[in-house]
């Protein structure tokens, strides 16, 4: 597996984009096209409609499956941080919103006091702006 960094941090599961959301994609344009071609009628309404429901079904369940694991992340990093940040601190990590915890698990463990400040009292929380700001990498390949 190559190092990871900022420029391939980022996982693609080749069955779920590579796949099913095109063919979720391509069915819901199918069905309109039907749709509009083949006459309305109780059938294209309501394939047009589960095709709808499909997609909506496959975003919807990526994006719950990423809030999930943004909330580990949360729990992951604050195990870290009690280990890892001067208690002066500790405290203020109630002040990190979800990007901030996010993007701060790649900082590695020497720099994150510092740089954890520096995203606070600077407000930066634009996910890849925080990232950019990482030096020693800290990788992450469980990332769903």
């Amino acid at each position: 597996m190559a190092e990871q960094n900022l420029k391939n941090h980022a996982r693609f599961v080749p069955s779920f984009h590579f796949f099913a959301l095109p063919v979720f994609g391509i069915n819901f344009v199918w069905s309109l096209y039907k749709l509009r071609y083949l006459g309305f009628s109780f059938a294209g309404i309501f394939g047009v409609l589960f095709a709808a429901a499909l997609v909506v079904l496959a975003l919807r369940a990526r994006l719950f499956a990423l809030a999930v694991q943004d909330r580990l992340i949360r729990l992951e990093e604050r195990l870290r941080y009690e280990r890892v940040l001067p208690e002066e601190l500790r405290w203020r990590a109630d002040e990190l919103t979800v990007n901030q915890f996010v993007s701060l698990r790649f900082a590695s463990d020497d720099e994150l006091p510092a740089l954890m400040k520096k995203v606070l009292d600077e407000r930066v929380t634009n996910r890849k702006a925080i990232k950019q700001l990482i030096k020693n990498w800290r990788p992450d390949y469980l990332r769903a």
